[in-house]
């Protein structure tokens, strides 16, 4: 039951019908609240200053839009970076240290599946995970950090911060904040980003399939899983579940029967839960290439930091 609604949300959202349009038309007025609050928010805050480069890789849509795996790739080019996240998904509250400098200190159920993909991703970097983004930033700097990178950090409106917004190449019909459409903050606030990547100019995606067997079955927990659909073959049979969800060894096994597979082909953030499990895996494994131009705008921020703040 759980599962119908998050996708039915999930289709309200991005691919609605006729009668979600209506419901979205007749939730519009909740919208315009919801953007009163937000506008509000951001005009009142006052950000703090930590003494430390904040880089923040957001979006402005509810659901995936690539933020890990651009934070991956964009902390592969700088040093002594700590990536701080909220840790969705997780069994725990308050601030954990997943890794630092390679040494992973946590397991995937108490910091969350992106948590643990950064951790494994970036041996050079720590990864921690905070509901107090804040917090999280004090102690990248006892950890030795010298940038921080705020995993969806943009409505952080606290912290004083270079912002890059990541922009779909999807065009979205529908522009209205929540409940009425996907957009956690007006979609005229791209313009208060510091940056603005739009996927396939400013960032492109590569994905190859490590471990390819004969017969597989994709099994992923991913928002908008519909995203993978140019990278998997159309033969091979699709297991969807929401995001963030947590497998069970047993249903894995399952599926794999059922679909007379022979191995689960799945994405590189589904699959740290499911390393241990006794089913073999096929591993869609995704390289974010950032322009040059990105970069050089990050690294001049970085550069320049102490003499603009």
């Amino acid at each position: 039951m759980k599962h119908r609604i998050y996708f039915w949300v999930e289709r309200y959202l991005f691919n609605p019908n006729a009668l979600q349009k209506f419901i979205s038309f007749l939730l519009y007025p909740l919208s315009l609240i919801y953007c009163a609050f937000v506008t509000a928010k951001r005009r009142f805050a006052k950000p703090k200053n930590f003494g430390i480069p904040v880089i923040s890789v957001g979006n402005l849509i509810v659901g995936g839009s690539g933020k890990t795996p651009f934070s991956i790739a964009l902390a592969k080019e700088l040093k002594d970076v700590a990536v701080v996240l909220r840790g969705y998904g997780r069994d725990s509250v308050g601030l954990i240290v997943v890794s630092q400098k390679g040494v992973i200190m946590s397991d995937v159920s108490k910091c969350g599946d992106e948590a643990m993909l950064l951790a494994k991703s970036l041996p050079q970097s720590s990864i921690i995970v905070s509901e107090d983004r804040a917090l999280g930033i004090e102690k990248a700097k006892t950890l030795g950090a010298k940038v921080v990178i705020l995993d969806d950090g943009f409505s952080q409106v606290d912290i004083e911060k270079f912002d890059i917004l990541l922009r779909p190449s999807m065009v979205f019909e529908n522009e209205f904040c929540l409940p009425a459409g996907p957009f956690r903050e007006p979609s005229f606030y791209y313009k208060k980003a510091d940056l603005v990547a739009v996927e396939n100019v400013d960032f492109t995606r590569e994905v190859k399939i490590i471990n390819k067997t004969d017969r597989m079955v994709l099994v992923t927990a991913i928002s908008r899983p519909q995203r993978l659909e140019k990278f998997v073959p159309q033969f091979i049979e699709r297991v969807f579940f929401p995001d963030h969800y947590r497998f069970q060894e047993r249903e894995l096994a399952k599926i794999v029967r059922e679909h007379n597979a022979d191995s689960v082909l799945t994405t590189q953030k589904d699959a740290v839960k499911m390393e241990n499990f006794r089913v073999d895996l096929s591993i869609l494994a995704l390289e974010i290439d950032i322009s040059s131009n990105i970069l050089e705008r990050v690294k001049e921020y970085i550069a320049n930091f102490g003499k603009i703040s």
